[in-house]
């Protein structure tokens, strides 16, 4: 067997390009290659997620110290998190409700603590100023009138989506319109970046299938 096939057969280059090619079979139709694919990338994805769970915070943060730090309290955890799984038996799903309710009360203060750290500073740092302090720089003359253009696209996007009182008077009106339109252009400008990230996942499926592979390069030397 030549090299060049040798290494087209390596199991793991092989399994590789036949998943990427199966799952790019769904542009044409849905078949079962597809199908097979899809659930080994599931099952490998549920596998890596148990696996990354473990590694990045059951065992540094509950076996561990449990284990080799003494701290045996910790496995009061244990018994409490198989309550959920109380949800399968109808005469004892009411324990998978108290598991449930102490989870969603610690997601709740996570999650509220989590919008104050992020969205505070952003608002925070909405008042920008707009002043020029002598002596005068076209740096500073530029920042300034970047912030006037943020802060007036700001109040016609926040115009927009007050909606405590019916937008009759015509100024209000075209700022209203001012912000949507500001909005559709933030809006496809999110859009494009996601388009973007799915060309460079494809332009790697490519260049895995192309040269990792099949390695046309070397071969069109």
């Amino acid at each position: 067997m030549s090299p060049y096939l040798h290494h087209i057969l390596s199991p793991t280059l092989l399994f590789g390009a036949l998943g990427t090619i199966a799952i790019f079979s769904l542009v044409f139709k849905e078949n079962k290659l597809f199908r097979f694919f899809e659930h080994v990338f599931i099952g490998l994805a549920t596998g890596y997620s148990v696996q990354l769970n473990w590694t990045d915070t059951l065992r540094p943060l509950w076996w561990d110290p449990m284990v080799h730090q003494g701290q045996w309290g910790q496995a009061f955890i244990l018994p409490f998190c198989a309550l959920y799984y109380t949800v399968y038996s109808k005469r004892h799903a009411w324990m998978a409700r108290l598991a449930f309710g102490t989870l969603f009360g610690f997601v709740a203060g996570t999650a509220f603590q989590a919008f104050a750290g992020e969205y505070l500073p952003q608002i925070h740092a909405s008042f920008k100023p707009i002043d020029v302090p002598a002596p005068y720089h076209m740096a500073q003359i530029s920042q300034a009138v970047n912030n006037l253009i943020f802060i007036v696209i700001l109040l016609c996007v926040s115009v927009y989506f007050f909606f405590a009182f019916e937008q009759k008077n015509p100024a209000v009106q075209k700022t209203a319109l001012t912000g949507r339109w500001m909005l559709m252009i933030a809006f496809g400008a999110t859009f494009g970046a996601t388009i973007m990230t799915r060309e460079a996942l494809l332009i790697d499926r490519m260049r895995y299938l192309f040269l990792d592979w099949l390695q046309l390069d070397k071969l069109m030397k």
